[in-house]
């Protein structure tokens, strides 16, 4: 078990990391970046919480299908949560795939509020639960 704990903390870092990434990128006018650092710190939350129970994926869809299915369906936690995955994971593909996607200063302010308050409630479920 306490492999698990320390990868699960190893991914919280690595969440907290691209928080900080998306603050700085956002700052320096790469709205891109920060849209997709924002996703990942969303990303490296959820795996955080499902290596404590060995759980990995190699898909994004398929973590974020059981995550949805284990942790939110189940109100282990919020349902708002759902819909920052949906947002994020959204924004993300298309800044990183439309050649012609634009985004703008508020849409990433708001995309790094959502990561912030994902990894905010991340770090108080492990906290009330493992941690």
């Amino acid at each position: 078990m306490e492999t698990e704990r320390e990868l699960s903390r190893y991914r919280l870092e690595q969440a907290q990391q691209c928080l900080q990434s998306a603050k700085i990128l956002m700052e320096n006018g790469d709205y891109k970046g920060a849209a997709n650092r924002s996703y990942y710190c969303v990303f490296h939350c959820i795996r955080s919480i499902l290596a404590l129970e060995g759980q990995d994926f190699k898909k994004h869809s398929g973590l974020i299908a059981y995550f949805r299915k284990e942790y939110i369906k189940t109100g282990k936690l919020d349902i708002s949560l759902s819909d920052i995955i949906s947002d994020l994971f959204q924004i993300r593909t298309e800044s990183d795939y439309d050649d012609y996607y634009v985004i703008s200063h508020a849409e990433v302010q708001e995309q790094i509020q959502n990561a912030s308050y994902f990894l905010e409630q991340t770090q108080k479920f492990l906290m009330d639960n493992v941690h």
